[in-house]
């Protein structure tokens, strides 16, 4: 095999590098399919938010007598919850209900007969709500939207950022770095994924150590035991093995 490499910088289209595009396919697709993933959950906290906002605004204030209470035990009550059942009355129709969630810090001195503010919907009078529990809760809701649109930003961020270290790992090495002859730690290891190894190659009578990068399945260009990389300053430790499949496709061998 007599090798025919231009000097760096080399045209090295994407397409020109086998399994390339169809590795930077699957990442795109995960990644879109993660940021569907998290817009739907960002979507149903989004409604979530909006109906207690409206539950906020629609809801009159009352007042209700408790009538039995359920504590969590003693030693884990702070920032749990506890639940109420109340008596109240919404024009002239009076009504008891149970599982009223509010703060268990403030429950605990609450007593049979006590006053409670509850907060209630007029379309909905048997769902009342302890109203220092939803207030205090609003308050952490109103920061959510601030929350999902930073995680958009850093969603897509993210996103973006790997696709370039897609690109960067699959093109740069072979358009701009230097190609060395790398010498295998040991024998290469057999495997149907992509193979990573410790090699080391010389320059300038120094000794550099590498994590070599070879596709799955393929032979490398070889010089006796050792074998073709590109190595590139901004990736240090790290060479991509030049295999004969993609030296030919590139048409660096004559």
């Amino acid at each position: 095999m007599q090798l025919a490499i231009p000097q760096a910088p080399r045209r090295v289209p994407l397409s020109k590098v086998p399994g390339a595009l169809a590795r930077l396919v699957r990442g795109a697709a995960l990644g879109l399919v993660l940021m569907a993933v998290l817009g739907a959950g960002a979507g149903a906290l989004g409604r979530f938010v909006v109906e207690e906002l409206d539950f906020l605004a629609r809801a009159e204030e009352l007042e209700g007598q408790l009538a039995a209470l359920t504590l969590p035990p003693r030693g884990e009550r702070e920032g749990a919850e506890a639940t109420l059942e109340v008596l109240y009355a919404v024009g002239e129709v009076r009504y008891s209900a149970s599982g009223v969630r509010t703060h268990a810090e403030y429950a605990e001195g609450l007593g049979p007969g006590a006053r409670v503010r509850l907060l209630v919907d007029p379309r909905v009078p048997d769902k009342p709500r302890e109203a220092g529990y939803v207030r205090a809760r609003a308050k952490t809701l109103g920061l959510v939207p601030w929350g999902l649109g930073l995680g958009a930003l850093v969603g897509v961020g993210l996103f973006v950022r790997e696709l370039r270290r897609t690109l960067r790992a699959e093109l740069e090495p072979l358009r701009k770095g230097m190609l060395v002859w790398l010498t295998p730690d040991g024998p290469l290891p057999e495997s149907r994924r992509e193979v990573l190894f410790p090699a080391s190659f010389r320059k300038q009578d120094q000794t550099h150590a590498v994590r070599a990068r070879l596709r799955s399945g393929r032979a490398p260009v070889r010089n006796g035991d050792k074998v073709l990389a590109a190595v590139l300053s901004s990736l240090p430790g790290e060479a991509r093995v030049i295999d004969e499949e993609l030296a030919r496709t590139l048409g660096w061998v004559r």
